[in-house]
């Protein structure tokens, strides 16, 4: 079995859930499910920097375990309104837009805080050499 490592992004659900903020095998790193929430717990209204402050989180945990943004295979971006739309996807691109890996949004019920307005995740292929 391949060597797995783990990073933990300090979130308070981590231990209570049972989960890590994102896990390296081999070549593959996976990003869970990453909300919009500062060390203090705060959560900022506004969608766009919701939206920022979920890539800066997802992507510095990809950075931890050796990856980068143009490593970047898959995203996924939960919404929880429509309205959130132009803001997630204005983050996405600040990020995304020459990589332009597979991306999925989708606009779900809610997500497990109700000031959360959406949550990203993130897949990466990388060499062993990275």
């Amino acid at each position: 079995m391949q060597d797995r490592q783990c990073v933990s992004s300090g979130s308070p659900y981590e231990p209570t859930i049972g989960f890590s903020r994102a896990v390296r095998v081999g070549q593959l790193i996976a990003v869970a499910g990453t909300a919009p929430v500062w060390p203090d717990g705060h959560v900022d209204p506004d969608p766009l920097i919701q939206a920022r402050r979920c890539w800066h989180i997802a992507l510095e945990a990809l950075t931890e375990l050796g990856g980068q943004p143009e490593k970047v295979i898959r995203t996924r971006i939960y919404l929880t309104t429509r309205a959130a739309e132009a803001a997630a996807a204005q983050a996405h691109g600040e990020h995304f837009a020459n990589i332009r890996p597979a991306a999925t949004m989708v606009i779900v019920a809610g997500l497990l805080d109700p000031r959360w307005l959406l949550e990203v995740e993130l897949d990466a292929v990388v060499s062993d050499f990275d």
